[in-house]
């Protein structure tokens, strides 16, 4: 009798935590049962965001990390004149909150870019427990070291002269995301529009869905609206030069 109740707990906690890409900080670190559900204590679900609503916006107070659960959001900034700069696209299983740990205020907008389900981490309950938990502490250093990464990859692709790379690096990028979360790295759907992908590649949407086309037309991808399958990787990493792999090494590292 004594033994059902624990598996089942063990059950929930992985439903809850382990699923919405908390898995990343604590079930492959090797902690016991009693530290895994002190993490799901404090793992609070936020909430269901539409398409469109906003996460948090640019200078609004930090009090908590967010994690996604499913579906995908942007990130941007915008200035007095209302201009605004995209600045990432955010998937399950990854972060966000990490840029407002610099002074408390978050210095972007996040934006759900369809229907997403997001799970919070109040930092004050994430730091206890984290301080006592020296394996979580490890995982969790490693997921924010990723997005350091991820910015700095971004910095390297806006240097590129050419769009034809700028498109190539961006679709070779989701691709590995989509590997990392166990998803058919050569079948990907853009939640993002045209526009935010242009933005994001300080390009103009013009150039960006001719390029789609011409990747197209030589048999790299197929594209249908927001769907595009990867036909060939090798032709798709050969127009991403060196960046690609030099990533990979860094996510790696």
């Amino acid at each position: 009798m004594e033994n059902g109740p624990v598996v089942v707990d063990i059950e929930q906690l992985r439903r809850s935590c382990g699923a919405c890409a908390l898995h990343e900080l604590c079930l492959p670190a090797g902690i016991d049962r009693n530290e895994l559900e002190r993490l799901d204590s404090a793992v609070r679900d936020k909430r269901t965001l539409d398409r469109g609503k906003l996460l948090f916006r640019q200078g609004d107070a930090f009090n908590a990390l967010y994690v996604v659960r499913s579906g995908s959001l942007k990130t941007f900034v915008e200035n007095a004149d209302g201009e605004v700069q995209v600045l990432g696209f955010v998937l399950p299983g990854e972060i966000l909150g990490v840029a407002a740990l610099v002074n408390d205020r978050h210095p972007m907008t996040a934006e759900a870019m369809e229907r997403s389900s997001i799970c919070e981490l109040p930092y004050t309950q994430l730091q206890q427990i984290v301080g006592e938990l020296p394996a979580l502490h490890r995982q969790l250093m490693r997921v924010i070291s990723r997005e350091v990464v991820a910015d700095n990859s971004h910095l390297v692709m806006m240097g590129r002269q050419h769009a034809q790379e700028r498109l190539a690096i961006f679709l070779q990028s989701l691709a590995d995301r989509h590997a990392r979360l166990s998803r058919d790295a050569g079948a990907l759907t853009l939640s993002m529009s045209r526009y935010d992908i242009a933005n994001y590649l300080g390009l103009v949407v013009e150039t960006v869905s001719r390029l789609f086309s011409r990747m197209e037309a030589a048999g790299i991808l197929a594209v249908n609206r927001k769907s595009v399958r990867i036909l060939r990787p090798d032709l798709l990493a050969q127009l991403c030069g060196s960046h690609a792999a030099a990533a990979r090494r860094g996510e790696a590292g």
